[in-house]
């Protein structure tokens, strides 16, 4: 009996290597669903697709490999969107098959009628629809292909009845994965050499592609005597075993990777495309190394801009570059950076009375965590104390909306490495606002038996959008939060839930969390007050924060100002 559209389909993905497919079941979906329950495939039942899209991007992020999700027609496909373009502008793999209406209805504005493709257009590398049975190998294979090969999306769009009819005899068309190595011509590696030889303070600017490109790294680095600052991505490939280490630099990053980026004479950029045009130095000679061409000084102008896998290219360029004994300016940032570390970790410590700063909760779980832990943090003040006070020790793995930069990421993205890497210890470090947002998918965790840590910070607020509006001048608007007791909601899905609200009772909870068998829940009140404080401060950013102070004392709310001040500048 010839195998029907659907059974091709998972049976293509799951050559490919797609192991679970995550979504909501749907009547346009049931030969899709038939065929993965007699697949090898593992149906992952989420309670919202959006979070579905999250944990498809961050298992193919941290497994490397194909995942695979599935929805409904019109609106349970389009639920997908928002998870999808997180996994898309983070380069994950991952194939969305979104069911449609019968094809005989199409055009007539059915009910759940939705015309896919300059929808998820925006957000994939491939989108093309299974017109014809004979298509479904060939349009699947390709799918795949393009999403392992560029790293991205892709979405295959397929009627229910299509999908039900016999495939046929269709050629066997597979996924291929070439591996080429790339790398500048001669001539590229001789100017850039030219250059680097040509500098008196060098600086490397690293981002996530140095990835596998560690060695080859720490060996130029050492050859030139140059300190390496890397993006927020490149957390995890860069900051482990790094003597060279000064930080990162941008609004989450410190002092030391803000000063060795703007105070060098030449500035090696590799694999970073860095947005924020205002911490690129205006003065230095700036040489950019990528994979991509067409990122090639699309940020910031460039002398010298040239296409190449990182660790191939720095391979190639070594014995180009002159070696050097000076250490001075190499020493006095690495100096810098560890001054810069100590400043930040004394706000990692219990605050005065019962007030516990999120940094001593974020410090207090990379104590106790495992040495191969994976960390996802929501968007907001989570990301950016994961990002200062959890250790990259080179077995660890931290997933964050960073390109996106979405709400509500953390919960699902910790989902998806779990079901990963059922062996290894998640952590979701999760915002009040963020948790809140899918909150009903906590109940996946109990479902699927999904063994997920959630630390909640829970300060009543939208933190982030909060600081934003001080730092514009105005007095905070809509961001406060009225929350339930997140421990006892947790309990009452069936997860182990903790609640903290003083800093002496934390380090016992934090331990007791971690050890919990399943999913379980910690959810502490942390200090509203405590400000991200970038690496430097602007005069404007100090005129608004002024601004709102004093808008704040005339509107009654003088209290909060003391607060403010004396959570973050009085010692």
């Amino acid at each position: 009996m010839a195998k029907t559209v659907a059974e091709v389909v998972i049976e293509t993905l799951q050559q490919a290597g797609a192991r679970h497919c995550w979504g909501v079941p749907g009547d346009s979906l049931n030969y899709v669903t038939d065929a993965i329950r007699r697949s090898d495939i593992e149906w992952v039942h989420v309670r919202h697709e959006e979070v579905a899209g999250f944990a498809a991007g961050a298992e193919a992020t941290v497994a490397n490999r194909l995942a695979l999700c599935a929805g409904s027609c019109g609106p349970g496909s389009l639920h997908f969107v928002n998870g999808l373009f997180e996994a898309h502008r983070n380069r994950s793999p991952v194939v969305l098959i979104a069911s449609q209406i019968k094809r005989d209805e199409l055009g007539f504005d059915f009910p759940q009628e939705v015309d896919y493709k300059p929808i998820f257009d925006q957000c994939s590398v491939f989108c093309q629809e299974i017109r014809t049975p004979a298509q479904a190998r060939r349009v699947t294979a390709m799918a795949a292909q393009a999403a392992l090969s560029k790293g991205g999306v892709a979405v295959i769009i397929l009627s229910i009845d299509v999908s039900q009819e016999p495939a046929g005899d269709e050629p066997h068309f597979s996924v291929h994965l070439a591996q080429p190595h790339v790398r500048p011509s001669e001539t590229d590696l001789n100017r850039v050499a030219e250059i680097l030889n040509a500098g008196k303070k060098i600086a490397i600017y690293g981002g996530s592609g140095c990835e596998h490109a560690h060695g080859a790294l720490m060996a130029l680095a050492e050859r030139m005597k140059a300190p390496i600052a890397h993006t927020s991505r490149a957390k995890d490939f860069i900051e482990p075993n790094n003597p060279y280490n000064v930080g990162m630099t941008g609004v989450f990053g410190v002092e030391s990777g803000y000063h060795a980026v703007l105070e060098c004479d030449t500035l090696l950029l590799l694999g970073c495309d860095f947005a924020w045009r205002q911490f690129y130095p205006s003065h230095a000679r700036i040489i950019q190394i990528d994979l991509d061409p067409t990122h090639l000084g699309r940020r910031h102008p460039v002398e010298l801009g040239v296409v190449g896998d990182i660790a191939d290219t720095l391979r190639a360029l070594m014995p180009r570059v002159q070696a050097r004994g000076d250490s001075t300016w190499l020493d006095h940032c690495v100096g810098r950076y560890h001054k810069a570390m100590a400043n930040l970790n004394e706000r990692a410590t219990p605050g005065d009375g019962d007030t516990i700063r999120p940094q001593y909760l974020t410090a207090l779980i990379d104590k106790h965590a495992s040495e191969d832990a994976i960390f996802t943090a929501d968007c907001g003040s989570p990301m950016v104390w994961a990002l200062r006070h959890t250790r990259a020790v080179g077995t660890r793995r931290t997933v964050i909306s960073l390109t996106h930069g979405t709400m509500a990421n953390a919960m699902p993205q910790a989902l998806g490495a779990k079901k990963a890497f059922p062996n290894r210890q998640v952590i979701a470090l999760s915002g009040d606002g963020g948790l809140t947002m899918l909150l009903g998918d906590l109940i996946t965790a109990v479902q699927e038996n999904i063994a997920i840590k959630v630390a909640v910070f829970n300060n009543g607020s939208l933190g982030f959008v909060e600081l934003e509006q001080k730092v514009e001048g105005l007095l905070d608007a809509y961001t406060e939060l009225k929350n339930p007791d997140f421990a006892r909601v947790a309990e009452a899905m069936g997860i182990h839930g903790i609640r903290v609200e003083s800093a002496a009772a934390l380090e016992r909870a934090v331990i007791e969390w971690l050890a919990h068998p399943g999913p379980a829940l910690l959810d502490v009140t942390t200090d509203k007050f405590e400000l991200v404080m970038p690496p430097a401060v602007e005069a404007a950013q100090v005129l608004g924060t002024a601004l709102y102070s004093a808008k704040a004392v005339l509107s009654g709310r003088g209290g909060d100002v003391l607060d403010l001040i004396k959570d973050n500048f009085i010692k």
